[in-house]
């Protein structure tokens, strides 16, 4: 009827009728029509893990270009550990990454959570020694408040209740390091165990957690440094505490709240569902495998490298993606749609995903 109506106007308006009336008419006709269709509220994040300050950080310019509204650092986000456990490097890594962030990040909503490389020792837990003096620099680095609660407990876990015109999305960051029991074995690979006494997230952060999940909201989103979901390769991930995972997955298959996992660790990325759970893996930003990077450098690769650069898990919905990579979540407030996305170093869709 709308689009009769302005068809009717500008047959008059060429007949040269009552145009001052055919005007004003046009302008209401223009204002119901938009205000019935609405302009489409889209809210971007972006997110990532997994980037070196001493190399090259090119994908940031595609980020931009996607008009993000927040960022999310998922671990990895300097590379300053030490066999030694010794904070000088994680120092040093916090000063020459300042340098290499883009300056237009500062204007955008920032979360972090670290991994093992910004914790201050490879694949660390609980019994790294110098962890409470790392929280510090962490918590220095990203200008987090002094009254915010990470300055004031153990870990650096949080939760924050982001509103977005009508739509509520329910942020809970999780901390696997600091809490986190030993690995079954000093190196990769790794071997689940069979201690069920053993912990990722530790009792207090687990109360916590049982606790934030159960406010309303239109989305949860649940940031783990290391895969949830992913059981079939041999480095770090929830399942090498399998009695923890299936804790996990179960709180969160008990919530009718549409729930996203996102991870970083990996090097790669990759959509993986179970049941109705769904988590993307968006790594690295800038430190593809040494496998990755080999292959795209040669006119053949060699089946030892293919190998490599496939993963099998029966949870994988799309091939492995080797190489540097972002991931977007799309959330349009008026439909209240969720769209996911992996994407590449020039900002090309690797997949999409709607939940």
């Amino acid at each position: 009827m709308q689009i009769q109506e302005c068809y009717k106007f500008f047959r008059k308006l060429i007949n040269g009728y009552n145009l001052k009336m055919q005007i004003k008419k046009l302008i209401f006709i223009f204002f119901i029509f938009f205000s019935n269709s609405g302009l489409v509220k889209e809210y971007v994040i972006g997110f990532g893990s997994c980037i070196d300050q001493d190399l090259p950080q090119p994908i940031w310019s595609a980020i931009e270009a996607k008009n993000i509204d927040a960022f999310m650092f998922l671990g990895d986000n300097v590379y300053g550990d030490h066999p030694s456990g010794k904070l000088d490097k994680l120092r040093k890594s916090y000063i020459s990454q300042s340098t290499m962030l883009p300056k237009w990040l500062n204007k955008k909503k920032v979360i972090s959570i670290w991994d093992d490389h910004d914790y201050g020792i490879n694949d660390g837990g609980s019994d790294f020694k110098n962890k409470r003096e790392s929280q510090k620099l962490f918590l220095d680095f990203w200008k987090i408040p002094e009254d915010d609660l990470r300055h004031k407990r153990d870990g650096l876990y949080f939760n924050e209740l982001i509103e977005i015109d009508n739509f509520t999305l329910n942020l809970i960051v999780l901390d696997t390091r600091f809490f986190r029991s030993k690995l079954t074995s000093a190196k990769s690979p790794y071997v689940p165990t069979n201690n069920t006494d053993t912990t990722i997230l530790g009792d207090e952060q687990w109360n916590w957690f049982k606790e934030v999940i159960n406010q309303d909201s239109d989305l949860i989103l649940v940031l783990s440094s290391i895969q949830i979901l992913a059981t079939e390769h041999v480095f770090e991930r929830w399942d090498l505490f399998p009695h923890e995972r299936l804790k996990m997955i179960k709180i969160l298959n008990a919530k009718d709240t549409k729930t996203l996992i996102i991870s970083g660790d990996r090097h790669k990325g990759g959509l993986y569902k179970k049941g109705d759970l769904i988590e993307l893996t968006s790594s690295s930003l800038n430190k593809p495998t040494s496998a990755a990077r080999i292959s795209r450098s040669l006119p053949v690769v060699p089946n030892a490298i293919k190998k490599q650069l496939i993963e099998d898990d029966k949870l994988l919905q799309n091939k492995i993606y080797n190489y540097e990579n972002f991931g977007l979540i799309k959330i349009n407030t008026k439909t209240q749609n969720i769209e996911i996305s992996l994407n590449d170093i020039s900002g090309n869709e690797v997949f999409t995903y709607t939940l």
